[in-house]
């Protein structure tokens, strides 16, 4: 038995390679490859078990949240949201799983298997919970939309790829039987016994030229109880070599390994998605950011404007009671501070709601962190409008934003994809043609019968002997038995492969169709987004014009009615304007944020503008310390006006 066992292992022995999996190891996300430990050294290494472990999903923050925590209050930067955004948002977590899982596919594919769907799309991010006032700038295929939303291609038809993980087997089988018999004349007994035991050992492998080999050991050991048998116990091996080889339909290297093909571009496209995520995300909770600065702005300038309100109506009172003024005119200023107070109640429920959102994108777990809902967000950085956006030609931007776009090389990507299983299922219209051929080695073996009757005369001294006799006729091919021959299939009509390859050209060619929409869609984008831009800073330059006016009116009418040719009607009414005219120029301010934000994602800039770098994106980790400045805002607690 130790004799076939190490005729096996020689019969089989071909080079191997360990198998070597070992994604990037970040915070984020692992796998857990330990080095194999063949026990019989690397003949043995395809099959040897990985311990292959995936650690539980992380769920808690970064210490950058609680870092930037002073007195109740989260004081951030604009690069402090971008860094907890990178290191607490879910969607991003969700999608920095994508790369790991295409990488497996890929280690499916490369062993012969089917490709398997693992991308999510792309989400589109949080959003503000007022616009009021605000245009959005829609940045085209971004944000979870159009084609950007979709992963890899992981459907295909034609021959299935081979199995190319070597396959290793063994069957041992032992047994007793007794069968009656009614003629002695060939076993010289009424009642035959037979203790038998049987070994088999193959060893099989497919390779990417459809080639399939299988080579098989086996013995069988027989004790009769008859004395008729020259050999007892008798001792029957054989040595068998199987192979097939398609010659039509599996037999183009590009068809076998077409899989392989696309799982490689799978790969890439979940690395784009990633991307596309951190971008989305990014461009996400800065416009969450810069919406809670205007909408903090916008409280301040509703406060001063109840607290103008409220002078007013103290000293109309005084007048009232002095009879310079119609008792009227209390009435016209109380209106006017219930109207003010209203709007201020509206204005701080908007940061409210805002801070809760802003919170809810930078952290991972809000069930274990409800301390973080009684803490107050403090933006430190301020809208500042440059005096001049750089603006290039059209078409310079356009060609720019081909070149960054992630959607547009998804699709080419995607594209490629689709051409090389188009090979597969083209493949898929030929006859079916296998060549096989089969090599076997046949033995005898066994000591002399101890109860033989002499009835066919002596045994041959050549077949006398144990396993190693048996071993040593295989090797010699003593006895060899050889058959070869091919087989052809034709299906008559062949309509399913002939409709199959028909529907995948016409999926390809729509599939080069919305590569050539999505690339019109940039050009449109970009255009959109440039105009946009423009207007964003008109509005802004208007709205400062118009709010400098409101105060000049402003303080005129408060001369005129301090001098008695005005009237409280007049004042207040400047008043609203003002403030109205300050909420405008607040609104303005966000809205170019948002115009800017739009038109950096739609040139595919917005991580090279916000210096986000994909490497710690990836990681989920950010090097850079967050800093609080030594100075922080004092900040008044928001109460509701009374």
């Amino acid at each position: 038995m130790k004799a076939l066992l190490l005729l096996a292992v020689a019969a089989m022995a071909a080079p191997a390679q360990t198998p070597v999996v070992s994604p990037e190891v970040s915070p984020e996300v692992s796998i857990d490859t330990p080095k194999a430990r063949p026990v019989l050294g690397r003949l043995l290494a395809p099959f040897h078990l990985e311990k292959r472990t995936v650690p539980p999903a992380k769920l808690a923050n970064t210490p950058r949240l609680e870092q930037l925590v002073r007195s109740g209050n989260l004081y951030l930067s604009a690069q402090d949201v971008i860094a907890l955004a990178l290191e607490n948002n879910l969607d991003i977590a969700v999608e920095r799983y994508g790369p790991y899982l295409s990488r497996e596919v890929l280690r499916r594919a490369e062993a012969g298997g089917l490709l398997r769907g693992t991308d999510v799309p792309v989400a589109a991010g949080p959003t503000s919970v007022s616009t009021a006032g605000i245009s959005t700038a829609s940045s085209g295929l971004a944000g979870g939309t159009g084609i950007g939303s979709g992963g890899g291609i992981v459907t295909g038809i034609g021959p299935n790829p081979p199995n190319m993980d070597p396959s290793l087997f063994a069957q041992y089988a032992m047994g007793h039987s007794t069968t009656p018999l009614t003629n002695t004349q060939l076993n010289a007994t009424t009642t035959l016994v037979n203790s038998y035991r049987q070994f088999y050992f193959g060893y099989s492998q497919s390779w990417i030229t459809g080639t399939y080999a299988q080579a098989t050991l086996g013995e069988t050991r027989s004790l009769l109880n008859s004395s008729t048998p020259l050999f007892n116990p008798s001792l029957s091996g054989a040595l068998d070599v199987y192979l097939t080889q398609p010659l039509l339909q599996g037999l183009s290297i590009g068809v076998n390994n077409r899989y392989i093909k696309v799982a490689k571009n799978n790969l890439k496209v979940s690395d784009l998605l990633v991307k596309q995520q951190v971008a989305t995300t990014v461009a996400a909770v800065l416009d969450l950011y810069w919406d809670l600065v205007s909408f903090n702005q916008a409280v301040r300038i509703k406060e001063q404007a109840l607290d103008a309100a409220q002078k007013l109506y103290e000293g109309n009172k005084k007048q009232v009671e002095i009879g310079a003024l119609a008792g009227i005119e209390v009435t016209r200023a109380a209106a006017a501070v219930s109207a003010s107070k209203e709007a201020l109640l509206i204005a701080q429920t908007n940061v409210a709601q805002q801070e809760i959102v802003l919170k809810n994108a930078l952290n991972r777990n809000a069930m274990e962190n409800a301390w973080l809902d009684d803490v107050h967000v403090i933006p430190l950085d301020h809208i500042e409008v440059p005096k001049t956006d750089e603006i290039r030609p059209v078409q310079e931007l356009v060609q720019e934003a081909l070149e960054k776009r992630d959607e547009i090389e998804q699709a080419k990507i995607n594209l490629d994809s689709k051409k090389v299983l188009l090979k597969g299922t083209r493949n898929n219209l030929l006859p079916s043609l296998q060549a096989f051929a089969e090599f076997t080695n046949n033995g005898l073996s066994g000591p002399a019968n101890p109860i033989y009757n002499n009835c066919c005369g002596d045994p041959n001294p050549y077949f006398v002997g144990g396993t190693g006799n048996l071993v040593s006729q295989i090797l010699r091919r003593n006895f060899p038995n050889y058959s070869a021959g091919i087989s052809l299939n034709i299906p008559f009509r062949n309509r399913q492969a002939q409709a199959d390859y028909v529907t995948d050209e016409l999926q390809l060619r729509q599939t080069e169709l919305q590569q050539q929409r999505a690339i019109n869609q940039v050009r449109v984008d970009v255009k959109t987004n440039v105009i946009n831009l423009q207007q964003a800073r008109s509005r802004y330059e208007t709205a400062v014009a118009t709010r400098v006016l409101a105060e000049q009116s402003l303080d005129a009418e408060q001369k005129r009615f301090q001098y008695g040719v005005g009237s409280v009607a007049l004042v207040i009414a400047a008043q609203q304007e003002l403030a109205n005219d300050q909420d405008g120029e607040v609104q303005a301010m966000a809205n170019y944020t948002h115009a800017k934000i739009g038109f950096d994602a739609a040139m595919g800039r917005t991580l090279e503008v916000n210096h986000v770098s994909m490497e710690e994106a990836a990681r989920g980790h950010v090097q850079r310390e967050s800093v609080l400045p030594p100075s922080l805002p004092e900040v008044k607690k928001p109460e509701a006006p009374r």
